[in-house]
C-alpha cells in the first residue's frame, strides 16, 4: 500500500473541511450528513471518518478553523487605527463584514451551536471569547491613554458593541438584505465613543459653572 504524505493527508483533511464549511453554512448541522459532505469534497465517507470522528468533531474543526481565520484578521485590521477611534470602528467594521462574507457559518454559530446544551465550556466558546477579548483590549488601552473614561466598564461596552452589532446583521442573516458596512461600522462606533470618551475642556467649563 503507497505511503500517503504528511502533506497529501494535510491537504485531504483541509478539502473535507472546506466542504463541511459550505454543506453546514447551506444546510445547518442537523440535515447536514456526512455522506453530502463526501461528495462535495470529492471523497468517499469512509476518508472522512478516517480523519473525523464524527459529524460533530466536524463541525467543531471547521467553526475552529473559521474563527482562527476572522481572529486574525480583526486582530490585523484594529491595528491600522491610530486612535481609539479609528480601532473600534475598524472593529466593527470588520465584524460586520464577517456576517456579510460568512452568512451561513455566522447563522449557523447564532441559531444552533451558541444555544446547544455543551457549547458553555467549549473550545468554539473560548475562542468565541479570544474574538470578543480584541475590543477589551482596546478599550482598555483607550482608558490607559485617556481616550476613553476611567470609569468605563470593557465588559459593558463588549455587550452593547457586540449585540447591537449582532442585531443589525442578523437581518441580513435572516433576509439577505445587503449592509453597509462601512457607514453601520463608522455610525455604530460613533455612538460608542460618544458616550465613553472624556469630556472636552470646554464641556467641562460648561459643566462647571
Amino acid at each position: 500500500m503507497p505511503v500517503i504524505s504528511t502533506e497529501r493527508m494535510r491537504d485531504r483533511r483541509d478539502s473535507i473541511l472546506a466542504a463541511a464549511s459550505r454543506v453546514f453554512s447551506q444546510k445547518g448541522f442537523q440535515a447536514a450528513s456526512i455522506a453530502e459532505i463526501a461528495r462535495a469534497a470529492g471523497v468517499s465517507d469512509g476518508l472522512v471518518y478516517k480523519y473525523f470522528e464524527n459529524k460533530r468533531e466536524l463541525l467543531i474543526s471547521a467553526l475552529t478553523a473559521f474563527y482562527e481565520r476572522v481572529i486574525d484578521d480583526l486582530e490585523q485590521q484594529v491595528e491600522l487605527g491610530e486612535t481609539f477611534a479609528d480601532r473600534l470602528r475598524l472593529l466593527v467594521q470588520t465584524h460586520l463584514g464577517v456576517f456579510v462574507r460568512d452568512t451561513g457559518l455566522c447563522r449557523l454559530f447564532i441559531s444552533e451551536v451558541r444555544v446547544a446544551t455543551d457549547y458553555p465550556g467549549s473550545a468554539i466558546q473560548v475562542l468565541n471569547k479570544r474574538y470578543t477579548a480584541v475590543l477589551l483590549r482596546i478599550v482598555h488601552d483607550g482608558i490607559r491613554n485617556g481616550e476613553v473614561r476611567p470609569d468605563t466598564d470593557p465588559r459593558v461596552v463588549r455587550d452593547l458593541l457586540f449585540g447591537a452589532v449582532e442585531h443589525v446583521a442578523w437581518r441580513h442573516v435572516t433576509t439577505r438584505k445587503a449592509i453597509d458596512c462601512d457607514r453601520l461600522g463608522r455610525q455604530i462606533a460613533g455612538m460608542i465613543v460618544g458616550g465613553i470618551a472624556p469630556p472636552r475642556p470646554a464641556a467641562r467649563r460648561r459643566a462647571a459653572s
